[in-house]
């Protein structure tokens, strides 16, 4: 493992813990591979919060939208095989279509340029109000005409997914969910991953749940629910570690997939570009496409009735980061960009070195926490509670065993002041100080609020 990799993680579970505690989310699953290989799965609140039943890796979240990665993985394994080409029109395959729509290429389904509607005329089944669509409800809704232009703009269409699962099934002869199954999830040896509900017995589940402020509590969403026709686009159920092992195999750099390195090539070549989105973003062939900081990525989000999930690859790097949420208001996004930030950063400065390790901790005063973490020639003050620990964070230059100063800061903030970790009779650290402010344990921060204001 690269050396700045341990302590980047190790700091990654110590800021989703503070971020959790925030935020007041009932759960959260994080998985990272690096190399093909899970380095770390982490799994914090609950399951089920209406039974305080605590949430563990091996619980499987509804990875909604992820499941669209899985179907473009499994046309593009087809076209290996010679059975299907991209530029194939759909009408070759499912009858019954609006003319249109026949026409519209297996690519341009892939890549939401077909120009189909989103999710029909009543997306009930999104608010649980109705069932998910059968496959004579798409076929119906397929015989209409599309809403916009084939190649005109990308448009996000889980219908031209459910469309994409009818064209599997025209070629293999079987189910979907029983040939992706097979041979994308069980050939990918995903052993905790399932292409659509309800979720397989005996395996921990977690419900979904909805948000606080409309009732101001959370209520739990069962989320166990078929797709139906529907799972081509937001069936899949999976774990962290899952997620982030396939997405991982996905990456033309790695060494073991399912897929030849052309198709996964073709997968996260930018098609579209989403030019209305308020991050930069593109969309490839079932992946998604972006950049935090200078590292670009690829992967997927997802949400479902009281989940939200997001997993992306750094390509070039052999790193893969799955946060799963069970709320419809989970920061999995937010949260899984938190990890890269945290990660370049590391990646950047290097690990700790012998004269700034031991400055470390998270440290509390009537403002909030600041947390001291070291890297190989300084000591960052990071932000516990930003979605960028790092953003904006002063830099410690150590000058002794518990003496600094700080080296780097804002022109708001206290550059050049002294810092110094003060110990107690046993030599271990009961406070510091950074300029003119103490920061105390976070029990003895408690008990000093207490006795300022609670009285």
């Amino acid at each position: 493992m690269t050396d700045w990799l341990k302590p980047a993680l190790d700091y990654t579970t110590s800021w989703l813990d503070y971020q959790m505690r925030q935020s007041r989310q009932p759960g959260c699953a994080i998985a990272v591979v690096h190399k093909g290989e899970i380095v770390l799965e982490r799994a914090y609140g609950f399951a089920d919060a209406s039974r305080q039943k605590k949430l563990t890796p091996r619980h499987r979240f509804r990875a909604a939208s992820h499941s669209k990665s899985f179907t473009a993985a499994g046309i593009l394994k087809l076209r290996e095989s010679n059975q299907v080409r991209l530029d194939d029109p759909t009408g070759n395959y499912v009858e019954g279509l609006y003319g249109d729509i026949a026409r519209a290429t297996i690519g341009q389904l892939l890549s939401h340029g077909a120009g189909l509607v989103r999710d029909g005329t009543d997306t009930g089944h999104w608010q649980d109000r109705k069932p998910f669509l059968s496959r004579d409800d798409l076929r119906r809704a397929l015989a209409e005409p599309p809403v916009v232009e084939a190649s005109m703009q990308f448009k996000y269409s889980n219908f031209g997914y459910g469309l994409v699962g009818l064209v599997i099934e025209a070629i293999t002869g079987e189910p979907f969910d029983v040939w992706i199954g097979r041979e994308i999830i069980a050939a990918s040896k995903l052993k905790n991953t399932q292409a659509d509900g309800p979720p397989a017995a005996r395996k921990p589940f977690a419900k979904g749940h909805s948000g606080r402020v409309l009732l101001g509590r959370r209520l739990v969403v069962p989320a166990g629910n078929t797709t139906e026709a529907l799972a081509p686009a937001a069936g899949v159920i999976s774990t962290a570690g899952d997620l982030a092992r396939f997405f991982a195999s996905l990456d033309p750099d790695a060494k073991t997939s399912i897929l030849s390195k052309a198709s996964r090539r073709e997968m996260i070549r930018r098609q579209w570009h989403d030019a209305h989105s308020a991050v930069e973003s593109h969309y490839g062939m079932g992946v998604m496409i972006g950049s935090t900081g200078e590292w670009e990525w690829f992967g997927h989000s997802g949400g479902f009735q009281g989940c939200a999930s997001r997993t992306i690859v750094l390509p070039k790097r052999d790193l893969a980061v799955s946060v799963l949420t069970n709320a419809v208001d989970g920061a999995a996004s937010a949260w899984s960009d938190g990890a890269i930030h945290i990660l370049r950063n590391f990646s950047k400065s290097g690990a700790p070195s012998d004269s700034t390790r031991r400055w470390t901790g998270r440290w509390w005063g009537l403002w909030g926490a600041v947390d001291l973490v070291p890297m190989s020639d300084h000591v960052a003050i990071a932000n516990p509670a930003a979605v960028n620990p790092f953003s904006s964070a002063s830099e410690i230059k150590v000058a002794g065993e518990d003496l600094g100063w700080i080296d780097l800061a804002s022109g708001f903030s206290s550059q050049g002041e002294g810092v110094k970790l003060v110990r107690g009779r046993t030599g271990r650290i009961r406070e510091i100080w950074i300029a003119g402010t103490k920061f105390l344990p976070e029990r003895q921060a408690a008990a000093e609020l207490k006795k300022i204001y609670d009285n």
